[in-house]
């Protein structure tokens, strides 16, 4: 069944939707749901739960709400029964947490939910209680209509994706797969909005793949002494030579089959050409998007904290720091060869990982995300692209499942949307939020 032949009553129960995915995702904003990644200073993700939990019940949804590994990281799931239910499943998740925000920077406060001059404010609008918001209201409105939709649905609201998933959904995989159990596909977050390239052609971006995560401690030891001494082992000094030599370090160029689809696809839009000789200067004329499109051209790692000694006079035995590394798909061996010969022997490594993962743009459920993105933006172009960050697509991968991020936006032109993830005064669109739960009420009813 398709939405596009719905009867007047649905229509408007759509309307309705769309109008509370506003109201329901500026509410979950005002939900402190922050995520410092220090288990003790955590908050909110039970309270945001339970929210989600109760406007699920309210309209009839058995949900169950799973602790993932420690006290109160919080998770729910609810079941929609498809036509077909020998198909594979369609999860359809999102993570409850959001970073930390400092209310002195912002024009709002963070966590106000405002809604005002077109756009829903506070830390989470973009990333990503907008598309709660929207998946809420859709599921509400499937279940007041009794629509049914082609495939069974698993829809999965999750903790901790802000610091790699340990407490969420990597916690969840591990021990609880069987809520995944038959699904075989997934859409989340950071796929599905627009960008307007030069010549004002829409294209929105679906998600293929990401970057894998490397979060990376690196240890110098030393001998101790006194600062006014002369001492040629000094572990502050080491450790700082193989930071520069290392946040200074340009890994080589290395193009995806995600990356190349990207620009072959915005070549055959614009006109624009991205000689591989001078790609990053190419990359960079596409706007606020080079930030991420760029970070896709190659490895990276990003030196980000510093830790050493206690006192002015003492040359202490050790120092630290702390390096971000994304590392591209089939790249792993090659990047650790070369960090070997970056920092050399003397520099201990240990780490926290997470995959890179990538998916082709293919097959009935890619051309379900174009045509759904297409019936409500007649012009729109769709393209693959590689996400720099990461999602719980990573854990959700290991179960076999295929992951696109689509969580559709139809954005201004002049909007950066790309700086609002983590960014200060983060937004998105009122419109943006009904058009997204139209496109997705299109595509969950023909995929």
């Amino acid at each position: 069944m398709c939405a596009h032949h719905e009867s007047p009553a649905a229509a408007r129960g759509l309307d309705a939707a769309a109008a509370e995915s506003v109201v329901l995702t500026s509410e979950l904003i005002q939900i402190d749901s922050t995520n410092t990644g220090d288990p003790e200073t955590v908050v909110g993700e039970r309270e945001a739960a339970e929210y989600v939990a109760a406007k699920l019940q309210e309209v009839g949804y058995e949900t169950e709400l799973v602790e993932s590994g420690a006290a109160n990281r919080c998770n729910v799931f609810a079941r929609v029964p498809g036509a077909d239910p020998e198909r594979g499943a369609l999860v359809i998740h999102g993570h409850l947490d959001v970073v930390p925000a400092d209310p002195t920077e912002w024009s709002v406060h963070p966590f106000s939910g405002a809604i005002r001059d077109g756009y829903v404010w506070g830390r989470g609008a973009v990333d990503m209680k907008d598309m709660l918001g929207m998946t809420l209201a859709i599921a509400r409105y499937y279940k007041r209509e009794g629509i049914v939709p082609p495939r069974d649905l698993i829809f999965a609201f999750l903790a901790d994706e802000e610091a790699g998933g340990t407490f969420g959904a990597q916690w969840l995989v591990d021990n609880r797969p069987d809520l995944f159990a038959g699904a075989t596909e997934a859409i989340g977050e950071v796929g599905g909005f627009s960008i307007t390239l030069n010549n004002d052609q829409r294209a929105y971006l679906i998600e293929t793949a990401e970057k894998g995560i490397r979060w990376m401690t690196l240890r110098v030891r030393g001998r101790a002494g006194h600062g006014s001494m002369i001492n040629h082992d000094n572990a502050v000094t080491k450790l700082a030579e193989a930071v520069a030599r290392l946040g200074n370090h340009r890994f080589p160029l290395v193009l995806t089959d995600s990356v190349r689809e990207f620009l072959a696809g915005v070549t055959e839009i614009t006109g624009m050409e991205f000689p591989e000789d001078d790609l990053d200067a190419a990359v960079a004329k596409l706007g606020g998007v080079s930030r991420v499109i760029g970070a896709t051209l190659r490895d990276m790692a990003t030196p980000t904290m510093l830790d050493a000694g206690y006192k002015a006079n003492v040359i202490p035995s050790v120092a630290e720091a702390t390096v971000d590394c994304r590392i591209l798909p089939g790249r792993m061996e090659a990047f650790n060869r070369e960090l070997d010969e970056i920092l050399g022997p003397d520099v201990e490594r240990e780490w926290f990982e997470l995959p890179p993962i990538e998916t082709t743009f293919d097959g009935p459920l890619v051309e379900a995300m174009k045509a759904a993105v297409r019936e409500e933006d007649p012009e729109a172009h769709t393209l693959p692209y590689m996400l720099s960050g990461g999602t719980d697509a990573k854990a959700l991968s290991k179960l076999g499942i295929r992951c696109f991020g689509f969580a559709p936006l139809k954005l201004p032109a002049d909007l950066d949307f790309t700086a609002l993830f983590h960014g200060v005064d983060e937004r998105v669109p009122v419109d943006a939020l009904k058009f997204g739960t139209r496109v997705l009420d299109r595509f969950l009813r023909s995929c």
